[in-house]
């Protein structure tokens, strides 16, 4: 591999990185993917896709176990096997892991398995293959889980999200540390499948960063299903044995200290830029206070010829976002005019009911200066949802006062994630309210929610 030159070395095969690799390909380049041997990246491999297989799953079970008998399905006695549920999350990872490979190889893309580092300009070097020559090179690496000083990780008791995809038994009784998108996640498929969860949130509200009235609704949901809530809480520490873990805990709000015993606890506080060991600092790349990559509107570092996108460039952390910078990025590179709107980009997350949104919430609006006028509508009034015995949520529609232009929805309720996509390109194409109200949705059907919410804006 010595001396090999190529139009562009892709360091990381996530998501950001695969579809790049395989957009310049498309685009006539040579390019050369490395990675250090997960393909797909942290989504595919201890991420979004077995996440999603054990939310399916659990989701599954509690349905059967909670009963059907109101659709006439009467279930006998049900026995829960983890070991065959793990098996079939890692077949559709296997699966999927093979089809990144192939996608590799239909486009011309050369995959190499190792440590890359920058060794200088346009040369990339490969642990065990060499050096790469290339006239560009684009950082891909995406995130690892964020650890705290006081927890942390021992893969045994004091869990990342990576190791809590992949328990061999139930535990009786599991912490989480974080409720956002990861912690509520994780909480809810080990409650399904029989954990008594306590959740501890630093903040006052589940999901910060959420619309308020779906937080709080999401919260009340949550608790019904059985998951606790310690909001303004902080973590101090934990002790670990071989019996358990004693978790302590401290009041935000006052002098009160409490403690958690448990089996398990889930560190879901967020995520980190993946850089260690790239050669960042010595190849003279810029980073912010946080660890994240600086890039300009074309995705440049501050060293000619090395480019950034995802999880290790600032904004959020989510599989698409990358996915769609990696496409403009080697776009940019063609001369094309590309960009990412990063306005319209959605975040999903998979609870149930699920939580979606894209743009602005109501309070962001306000904020931002904008005269706010939203409406409003129940799933519990959509006759789709009665039949799929899932009446819990709404659909919140966020528009401008005087123009009537859409700013932001957010769905509370079942298959928000699919939902979600008439909004996005909704506000893609500057819509209006009136314009998502007016659009002929099919009957019956959950999607009706989200047109009457648009339409409850002008009344």
């Amino acid at each position: 591999m010595a001396g090999v030159t190529c139009d562009l070395v892709v360091i990381g095969a996530g998501p950001g990185g695969y579809v790049a690799a395989a957009r310049a390909a498309d685009l006539g380049m040579k390019v050369v993917c490395v990675d250090r041997g997960w393909l797909g990246g942290t989504c595919l491999q201890a991420g979004c896709i077995p996440s999603k297989a054990l939310l399916e799953a659990s989701h599954r079970w509690a349905e059967l176990k909670e009963g059907l008998d109101d659709h006439g399905i009467l279930a006998g006695d049900l026995r829960l096997d983890l070991a065959q549920m793990m098996k079939h999350k890692q077949g559709i990872v296997g699966g999927m892991t093979k089809g990144v490979a192939s996608l590799f190889k239909s486009k011309g893309v050369e995959y190499l398995e190792g440590e890359a580092r920058l060794a200088a300009a346009g040369r990339v070097s490969v642990e065990g293959a060499g050096e790469i020559e290339a006239a560009r090179v684009l950082l891909a690496t995406g995130s690892s889980p964020a650890e705290l000083p006081d927890l942390p990780f021992d893969g045994e008791r004091i869990l990342s999200s990576e190791e809590a995809l992949s328990l061999d038994a139930v535990p009786e009784r599991m912490a989480v540390i974080g409720a956002g998108a990861i912690g509520l996640e994780m909480g809810s498929v080990w409650r399904r499948l029989g954990a008594a969860v306590e959740v501890v949130e630093y903040l006052d509200v589940v999901l910060p960063g959420a619309d308020g009235e779906v937080s709080r609704q999401l919260e009340r949901t949550l608790k019904r299903q059985g998951l606790k809530f310690h909001l303004s809480t902080r973590a101090t520490g934990a002790e670990a044995g071989a019996q358990g873990v004693l978790l302590h805990l401290a009041s935000r709000k006052n002098d009160r200290t409490s403690t958690v015993e448990c089996d398990r606890v889930l560190v879901a506080v967020g995520r980190r830029p993946h850089t260690e060991g790239l050669g960042l600092e010595e190849a003279g790349v810029d980073r912010d206070r946080s660890g994240f990559v600086t890039v300009d509107e074309d995705y440049r570092t501050s060293v000619d010829g090395i480019y950034a996108v995802g999880d290790v460039t600032p904004g959020p952390m989510l599989a698409h976002k990358a996915e769609a910078e990696g496409v403009a990025a080697v776009e940019r590179m063609a001369a094309m005019g590309s960009s990412v709107n990063y306005g319209a980009i959605p975040n999903v997350v998979y609870t149930h009911p699920e939580v979606a949104a894209v743009g602005l919430t109501e309070e962001q609006a306000s904020e931002a200066g904008h005269e706010v006028k939203t409406g409003r509508h129940s799933f519990r009034a959509n006759a789709r949802a009665h039949t799929m015995n899932a009446p819990d949520g709404f659909a919140k529609v966020v528009a401008e006062a005087g123009s009537d232009r859409l700013l932001g929805v957010h769905i509370l309720g079942a298959q928000a994630s699919h939902l979600i996509a008439e909004a996005v390109v909704a506000l893609e194409f500057g819509a209006s309210a009136e314009d998502l109200a007016r659009t002929v949705h099919a009957h019956p059907s959950l999607s009706e929610v989200v047109r009457e919410a648009a339409a409850a804006v002008g009344h």
